[in-house]
């Protein structure tokens, strides 16, 4: 594995290593207050960006990348915590509306 490589498996390992963490987090929390989906998805673009890069350049030199399958991890852990935040939304909203019901 190259230099450039091995930096950029060191980036997205860095990155992915808060992701199980923000997962976990979402998990228990239970409430979708102070996350971003905007921010998710940015995150998912961004992610979806670099893969495309290697996949072009895969296509144009048939060389793979190892550092192929960590965008696949990183950008499946951002979209498990995208369907937790779409989960946590629906308790959020489940919550005021039992509010809302009681302090009638």
């Amino acid at each position: 594995m190259e230099w450039v490589q091995l930096c950029e498996v060191g980036m997205l390992v860095a990155f992915g290593c808060s992701w199980p963490f923000n997962i976990l987090k979402s998990w228990r929390s239970r409430t979708a207050k102070g996350k971003s989906l905007v921010f998710e998805f940015i995150v998912v673009f961004g992610y979806l960006v670099g893969l495309t890069g290697k996949l072009i350049a895969w296509r144009l030199t048939g060389v793979w990348a190892y550092s192929i399958w960590f965008y696949f991890a990183d950008i499946a852990m951002v979209t498990a915590d995208i369907v937790l935040c779409f989960r946590n939304i629906a308790l959020d909203r489940a919550a005021a509306r039992q509010e809302v019901g009681l302090s009638a």
